[in-house]
């Protein structure tokens, strides 16, 4: 595998990468509504691009009050530790700006992933979008 940088993105001059990566993964592959998927929060959120030799390959995006969503690493590079270096990322910046609490809406299957970042889960499992999640939280010390 080669380098795998994370960066933080421009929502404007991103955009075309941030919502390719976004449409696979959740419109296509998990059949989200567009609807849901594409929301106001997109325009004052931290974006961030995981790229492989300069392709984007994972996205996630950072909110004001601590809020780490849209996590989406497209398939051929999953279980290549993408995720985890786009977290590491996220929480890194979420420290850097003092918010201390970071939250996260999990779908199920993904839980022990976030619980190895620090995250536990705080809520039962519901619904969002026909899928199963869990709230997840995580402390910075």
């Amino acid at each position: 595998m080669s380098d795998i940088e994370v960066r933080i993105a421009d929502w404007q001059q991103d955009n075309a990468d941030l919502r390719r990566i976004r449409e696979t993964v959740f419109i296509a592959e998990q059949s989200v509504p567009p609807e849901l998927e594409w929301d106001a929060d997109d325009v004052e959120a931290v974006h961030f691009l995981a790229l492989e030799s300069g392709y984007p390959i994972g996205t996630a995006r950072l909110l004001n009050d601590g809020h780490i969503g849209r996590v989406s690493v497209l398939r051929d590079w999953r279980g290549m530790n993408v995720g985890g270096a786009l977290m590491k990322a996220v929480i890194e910046e979420a420290e850097r700006r003092g918010l201390t609490e970071q939250r996260l809406t999990a779908q199920v299957h993904a839980t022990s992933f976030y619980e190895r970042l620090g995250f536990e889960v705080v809520s039962e499992e519901f619904l969002e979008a026909g899928l199963p999640h869990v709230d997840m939280l995580r402390k910075s010390h």
